[in-house]
């Protein structure tokens, strides 16, 4: 597979997930909703201070170290790509691998240039210990609402397969309790991550299938065998 195909497909995951993240931004109240498919599929509106699926852990401190892992992971898949393509490693692991880097620097523009490029965004209350959302529409601006590694990740895809539904009573610690399956919101980099991730769990065995050749092969032959050594 030419590095080429790797680049293209690698393009086509970043435009359309900044050209979604940016409309939504631009388009959206913090916290909106707008239904696609009743009863399963919306747009929903929030913003990411973390990791992929909204996981966040230590503040602005703990934004900015993943971040910059973000950054270093980015700048290795470059040339781990480079290497896997040379190697002519099997194709689908390599598109798979492809996908998960999108993902990651789809993510990373994000968390990169956000707080320049855009006037609203979640901010860290230092008292609540917690981001906390915004009124009125986000647009660009040249006086961002953070600095440089602080922008926010921009989350819109809400696919919840059970929503609302009431657990019966007989269901031990959570019966009668309001019950949702599959509740993150996430956004299509987070999808290129984890579709990659998952294929490779999935068929890793072909992807790393080897081919055994003997070392020392045997060669049959009908001339009979001595202890003779004939020298000329």
């Amino acid at each position: 597979m030419k590095f080429r195909a790797v680049v293209i497909i690698i393009v086509a995951i970043i435009v359309a997930d900044q050209a979604l993240k940016i409309w939504v931004k631009t388009n959206m109240h913090y916290g909106e909703h707008i239904t696609l498919i009743p009863n399963w599929f919306r747009l929903y509106f929030i913003e990411n201070a973390g990791m992929a699926w909204g996981w966040k852990f230590g503040g602005d401190w703990g934004k900015m170290a993943l971040t910059l892992f973000r950054l270093i992971a980015v700048i290795f898949g470059v040339f781990y790509i480079r290497s896997i393509i040379r190697k002519q490693y099997h194709r689908g692991f390599i598109i798979c691998v492809g996908l998960i880097f999108a993902g990651a620097l789809g993510n990373l523009i994000d968390s990169l240039f956000y707080g320049l490029l855009f006037d609203k965004g979640m901010l860290f209350d230092a008292a609540a210990n917690d981001y906390s959302g915004y009124s009125g529409l986000a647009k660009f601006s040249s006086d961002g609402y953070s600095n440089f590694l602080y922008g926010n990740v921009v989350d819109m895809l809400y696919v919840p397969i059970i929503e609302n539904k009431t657990l019966p009573s007989w269901v031990p610690f959570w019966g009668g309790e309001n019950f949702t399956f599959f509740s993150p919101i996430f956004n299509i980099a987070d999808a290129s991550i984890s579709i990659g991730v998952i294929v490779i769990l999935l068929f890793q065995k072909r992807f790393f299938k080897k081919h055994a050749s003997p070392e020392n092969p045997t060669i049959e032959t009908n001339t009979p065998v001595n202890d003779t050594v004939h020298v000329s």
